[in-house]
């Protein structure tokens, strides 16, 4: 989709150039020719200019519509950026903390926990020691869609 827009920008691009460099590789110094040579010239002119705006009308159409599809690949493109940025800063976020100790974490470090409430970083401390991060399932310290959430940012030492 994106190859056939530059293509088409490119005869576009191609044929106005061409048109300039047949107007301008026939130019002569006006001493040179006689009056009937530059009418000749300018009739030519004229010509190559309109074959130009025709081959430009022609492919306006198809221009309009590679513009419009390329607008809707780059406003594609630059929501899947957004999204692989917002990944990559979570990511980063998550990887920069070390597993958190249920045997000695605060409180507050508890609550840092997506998911966990104030109540339950209470229950985890209550029910310490734990020897797995699974006792806090087993013991129903917590349910299970909260370990789910929490489970890769816990250990126990």
């Amino acid at each position: 989709m994106v190859k056939r827009s530059f293509h088409l920008y490119f005869v576009l691009i191609f044929t106005l150039g061409l048109a300039v460099a047949i107007a301008g590789c026939t130019w002569n110094r006006p001493d040179e020719n006689s009056r009937a040579d530059r009418d000749d010239q300018q009739q030519r002119d004229e010509k190559t200019r309109d074959e130009v705006a025709k081959a430009t009308e022609r492919l306006k159409p198809e221009i309009e519509s590679a513009g419009r599809q390329l607008n809707e690949a780059a406003e594609k493109a630059a929501e899947e950026a957004h999204a692989a940025a917002q990944g990559v800063k979570e990511g980063w976020a998550r990887g920069m903390h070390a597993p958190l100790n249920l045997n000695d974490a605060s409180d507050k470090e508890l609550l840092e926990l997506p998911g966990i409430s104030a109540p339950e970083a209470r229950r985890i401390i209550r029910a310490r020691p734990y020897r797995e991060k699974q006792d806090l399932i087993t013991r129903g310290v917590i349910s299970r869609s909260s370990y789910d959430k929490i489970q890769d940012q816990v250990t126990v030492n």
